[in-house]
């Protein structure tokens, strides 16, 4: 039977069968696409069109050709093209045509993770085993914290391509260049993948890092080709101009072929008569994974939080070995956590079909390859548009059918695209944003390119406008010195230590099983650890329950003991903001504001248990380990008496005006301050000013000037604000207006339990901010 029959038939069987009760809300029937071929007008060598025959590759695709030609033509170039188009392609042939006409020429590859980098390796390793010339030229590697040191000096030495991310160029590779001299004077391409991850804080850093590298190869006397391939975003032309701080040539016309596919919204009935609570979406999502894979339909569902995709696992499992013992073993979980050689195995087993289906995180979002599936289950909205095709683009093999079912939860975000499926599908991808001149950030990073090399005012072309006075701050405080128009680094200290590209933490906690032998099964990051393995809570890994016994902070090691129980554990997590001094403050109408330094603090402080299925409730216990803190700035404005006692007087809630505001802000500062959204926390508290107020914070150690510039533009941020409320088609709010932005969530939650954040009223934030604006 084919896969487009049987796609066909289950979604049919499912709508008729005795437990379907009208979940499926919405069917969009996306179109299939024909393959649009071409020749590139670049010649391409007998040995690499032998090479691609072999792989069964006859013709290139449009863009494939188009984006050969123009890297070929030396032109920098951002490819923007679908899930499983080709796009490695793309690059891999001008890198090795380039290789064969000189095979001492070298390339540089980065990938945002280590994992990428391993999977990209074995692709062009499978490339070049189609040709033992090919075989007998590249000389490949990757180059990260994993990588044995005698192998790092071999692959300094001899390789052509080298694999890597940003953080060990940005620390292990710049500012040791003259190690790198063989192979940065003879390169030809540098290779950016996944550009749509180079976001916010991250993005700008990385841009940063980038910079540091052309100004290390201008040193060198090459000037490589430069190429970045992406996942649609709304912006990606604006976007690689801004990292690489040059032009480049946008491809986006995608001539690979798409099948059929059917995007469906599937809505989890109420089970109570008053209507307020809704079936387990986990539970619905097990029940469509486990038809799928009994129909063999291979498959992904896509989950928010590492538990969810581990109780995923656990129910399908359970299904299974009751209906068809023999397919337990063809499922399950991928996410972070997992030790490297699990998940390349996980991989593996999904490419060659040995898996039928898998319950992952968003971290098989990324590119790596594990072929295409037939089926994505995505429970519940990945945050943003972009995520949630890219989510969806994992199902579809070239010209056969593919289904894609998105289950919501019951929280007001999720119902409202359930409600209006013409607002989910009408939407764009969202901006990415980024700012490599933000002050703060460019100041690390200059200390670091004086540490590389001495800095003179040619940098300025490289760096911009501001290298010339925030040289000047470094050595007012002594980090630099100038000598004879050059500027040196003047301190003992290795400054790419103290940059840390990520807001997340680079420490770790080791997860070990303490009743087998001490095997360490797992791993989690410093920020995550006592949300995800707190004393006496369940800890769930590929599918089975742990106990952790203990959590040792200063090893930074979690024992965990194997123990059978029929729940699982949620962390309850307190926050708050603490406001340390004021810096500025005024008022901007009937409007309150100031800026100042503040400290943001989060602990677990207890746990419920949760029976698994039907979300019961079961018992609490408590957490004592210690609060984490960010040192950071906040911006925080309430509003005065008169306008609080006007809303009143309407019958309107003064707090659902500063949450919808609050929400709005977060939405729309990243077009005023050049951040992302998720570099900005906020809430809505009484306790710092005795009344209720919007805070608002930079989400980095000591702040990076988002909040300090929103404080500057203020009245121009309310205008944008009252303009987004007031042109949103929508009556009462939405995610697209006073909707959405929930800032610092719980990591590691299950958000079948709860039921999210209201959608504050839209009424009472215009009312507000309107009345802030006239006053004003």
């Amino acid at each position: 039977m084919q896969k487009s029959t049987r796609i066909s038939d289950f979604l049919t069987n499912i709508q008729t069968s005795d437990g379907y009760r009208g979940q499926i809300v919405h069917i969009q029937h996306l179109p299939p696409r024909e393959p649009v071929y071409r020749d590139p007008v670049t010649p391409i060598s007998p040995t690499i069109r032998n090479a691609l025959e072999s792989m069964g590759i006859t013709s290139l695709y449009s863009h494939q050709a188009e984006a050969i030609d123009l890297i070929s033509g030396g032109r920098n170039t951002a490819i923007v093209t679908s899930t499983a188009s080709g796009k490695t392609i793309c690059y891999n042939i001008p890198v090795l045509e380039a290789l064969l006409d000189d095979p001492e020429a070298t390339a540089l590859f980065l990938f945002p993770t280590k994992a990428l980098a391993q999977d990209q390796l074995r692709v062009l390793g499978h490339f070049c085993s189609a040709d033992p010339a090919l075989m007998d030229l590249v000389r490949a590697g990757t180059y990260d914290g994993d990588t044995p040191r005698e192998t790092r000096r071999k692959l300094r030495n001899n390789a052509n391509v080298i694999l890597t991310n940003p953080d060990m160029l940005h620390q292990g590779i710049l500012p040791y260049h003259s190690r790198w001299s063989r192979f940065f004077g003879r390169l030809r391409y540098v290779v950016i993948d996944e550009m749509h991850t180079y976001r916010g804080i991250f993005g700008s850093n990385v841009a940063n890092v980038l910079r540091r590298l052309r100004r290390i190869l201008n040193h060198y006397g090459v000037d490589p080709t430069l190429v970045l391939c992406s996942a649609t975003i709304a912006n990606p032309g604006e976007l690689a101009e801004a990292l690489l701080g040059d032009a480049c040539a946008v491809v986006s016309d995608d001539g690979s072929p798409r099948g059929p596919k059917m995007f469906v919204l599937w809505n989890p009935n109420f089970i109570d008569s008053h209507r307020m609570e809704r079936k387990s979406s986990n539970v619905e999502a097990h029940s469509l994974m486990v038809g799928l894979i009994e129909a063999g339909i291979q498959t992904i569902t896509f989950t928010k939080a590492r538990v969810v995709a581990e109780l995923i696992l656990r129910y399908v499992r359970d299904a299974l070995s009751r209906r068809n013992p023999h397919l337990v073993k063809k499922v399950s979980a991928y996410r972070a956590g997992y030790l490297p050689e699990e998940r390349r195995q996980i991989e593996k087993a999904l490419f060659s079909g040995e898996l039928l289906g898998v319950a992952s995180t968003n971290a098989l979002e990324l590119g790596i390859d594990v072929g295409s599936l037939d089926a994505s289950i995505i429970v519940g909205f990945p945050g943003t548009i972009a995520s949630t095709w890219q989510q969806a683009g994992r199902a579809g093999r070239k010209t056969d059918e593919a289904l894609v079912v998105f289950i919501g939860y019951n929280d007001p975000i999720d119902q409202y695209l359930m409600r209006y499926p013409d607002y989910f599908f009408g939407q764009s991808p969202e901006n990415a944003v980024i700012d490599p001149a933000n002050p703060y950030i460019l100041a690390g990073h200059l200390s670091c390119a004086a540490f590389e090399l001495p800095m003179s005012e040619e940098d300025e072309t490289i760096f911009g406008s501001l290298t010339k006075p925030v040289l000047t701050v470094l050595e007012d405080v002594k980090r630099v010195k100038t000598i004879d128009d050059r500027t040196y680094w003047a301190t003992t200290e290795f400054p790419a230590a103290g940059v840390g590209l990520r807001t997340i933490s680079d420490d770790t906690f080791t997860i070990v099983d303490a009743t087998a032998a001490e095997k360490v099964i797992g791993n989690v990051d410093a920020i995550s650890a006592p949300e995800l393995v707190y004393p006496q809570g369940i800890y769930i890994h590929d599918g089975h329950t742990y106990q952790v016994r203990d959590l040792d902070l200063e090893g930074k090691v979690a024992y965990v003991e194997r123990k059978e129980v029929d729940y699982y554990t949620q962390p309850i997590l307190e926050s708050s903001i603490r406001v340390k001094n004021e810096k500025k403050d005024g008022a901007r109408g009937d409007l309150l504001v100031f800026f100042g330094d503040a400290t943001v603090s989060w602990k677990t402080t207890s746990f419920k248990k949760i029976k698994f299925y039907s979300l019961d409730s079961i018992g609490y216990g408590s957490v004592d380990i210690p609060t984490q803190h960010l040192e950071t700035v906040a911006l925080w404005m309430y509003p005065d008496a008169e306008i609080v006692s006007l809303i009143r007087k309407k019958g309107m809630n003064p707090i659902e005006g500063l949450v919808g505001l609050k929400n709005v802000l977060i939405n729309i500062l990243p077009l005023f301050v050049m951040c992302d959204r998720q570099d900005i926390g906020g809430l809505v508290e009484s306790s710092n000013v005795g009344k209720p107020a919007i805070f608002l914070y930079d989400r980095y150690k000591g702040g990076l000037g988002f909040c300090e510039k929103a404080y500057d533009l203020l009245p121009r941020i309310m205008e944008g604000v009252l303009q987004v409320i007031e042109e949103c088609p929508c009556e009462s709010g939405c995610p697209s207006c006073v909707g959405l932005p929930v800032l610092r969530p719980p990591q590691h939650q299950d958000p079948d339990p709860g039921h999210g954040y209201p959608i504050p009223d839209k009424e009472t934030a215009k009312l507000l901010v309107r009345r802030i604006l006239e006053r004003a």
